[in-house]
C-alpha cells in the first residue's frame, strides 16, 4: 500500500491509500480538486471514507461522486451528513476488494465522530493529531479522553493519519507542560526541519505520540504536576488532567 497525503484549504490533508495498481480509498475529501488532480496521474477512487460531518472533510465529496457516480462513500451515522452513503459505527467493517478497515467510534469532537484501522494505518480525522488532539465542540473531556486511550491502545507501529498539519503549533504546547521530555524535544526538531522542506509531518508513528503527545500522556509525573500548578492543586483523576490540559492548549499561544 502507497500512503499519499493530499494537502487541501491551508492545512488540511485528503488522504489516499493505494494499492499497487494504482486503485486507492479517499479519505476526509474537503476539497475534490486534490484528488482530481491526483486522479490525472493515476490515481483510481475505489471508495470514499468520511470520519465526520465538517466541511473542511467533506465538503468535495459531492464533486467526486458527479465524476464517479459509482463510488460508494462510507461515513459515520449523522443526519449532518446528507450524502447519498453507507452509515458505519462501532465494529462495522469497510471491505472492499484488497482494502479492508475497522470502524472504531471516537466520540468528542464530534458527537458521531469515527476511525478507520486498516492496513497499519489509522485515518483519524480530527480526533488525534501528531503531539495533539482535536477540540471538543460535541464531546465531553471524558468521551475524548477514553477515545484517545482507545487509539493509545492500538499497535504501536500504527501510522497515524490525521486531518490536519498542526505538527509544530501541538509541539510548542507540548514542550510548555513538559519540557524535559527528550522524546519530544527530538520530534519537534525532527517536524522543524520536515516543515523547512515543505514536507508534511504527518503520518506520525503511534509509538512516537505515546511518548511525546501530552493528551496521550495524562499518566507523566511532569504533566500531572504542569496541571496541578495551574489548577492550584492536584488533579482528581487523569480525566482531569485532560480536560485541563485541552482548556489549556484552547487559550494558548506560542
Amino acid at each position: 500500500m502507497r500512503l499519499t497525503p493530499l494537502p487541501a484549504f491551508e492545512d488540511n490533508y485528503i488522504w489516499a491509500l493505494r494499492a499497487a495498481d494504482g486503485r486507492a480509498v479517499i479519505v476526509d475529501p474537503g476539497q475534490s480538486a486534490p484528488v482530481l488532480a491526483a486522479a490525472r496521474q493515476g490515481l483510481q477512487p475505489v471508495a470514499i471514507l468520511l470520519t465526520h460531518h465538517h466541511n473542511d472533510h467533506i465538503g468535495g465529496a459531492a464533486d467526486l461522486l458527479r465524476q464517479w457516480p459509482q463510488l460508494p462513500v462510507f461515513a459515520p451515522a449523522d443526519e449532518r451528513i446528507t450524502l447519498e452513503c453507507e452509515k458505519v459505527g462501532e465494529s462495522d467493517r469497510v471491505q472492499l476488494p484488497g482494502f479492508d478497515f475497522e470502524v472504531l467510534s471516537v466520540p468528542g469532537h464530534t458527537r458521531s465522530h469515527i476511525a478507520f484501522f486498516g492496513h497499519g494505518h489509522l485515518f483519524c480525522g480530527d480526533t488525534l493529531f501528531s503531539l495533539g488532539c482535536g477540540r471538543m465542540f460535541e464531546g465531553t473531556a471524558a468521551q475524548m479522553h477514553a477515545s484517545l486511550q482507545r487509539l493509545a491502545a492500538l499497535p504501536a507501529q500504527t501510522l497515524v493519519c490525521c486531518g490536519h498539519e498542526y505538527t509544530l503549533a501541538n509541539a510548542a504546547f507540548a514542550r510548555h507542560v513538559e519540557p524535559t521530555n527528550a522524546a519530544l524535544q527530538r520530534r519537534q526538531q525532527e517536524a522543524l526541519d520536515m516543515r523547512s522542506r515543505s514536507l508534511p509531518t504527518v503520518p506520525s508513528v503511534l509509538a512516537s505520540e505515546l511518548q511525546c503527545n501530552p493528551f496521550l500522556r495524562t499518566a507523566s509525573p511532569e504533566i500531572q504536576r504542569s496541571v496541578a500548578t495551574r489548577l492550584g492543586r492536584p488533579a482528581a483523576d487523569e480525566i482531569e488532567v485532560f480536560a485541563e490540559l485541552r482548556r489549556w492548549k484552547d487559550g494558548f499561544r506560542a
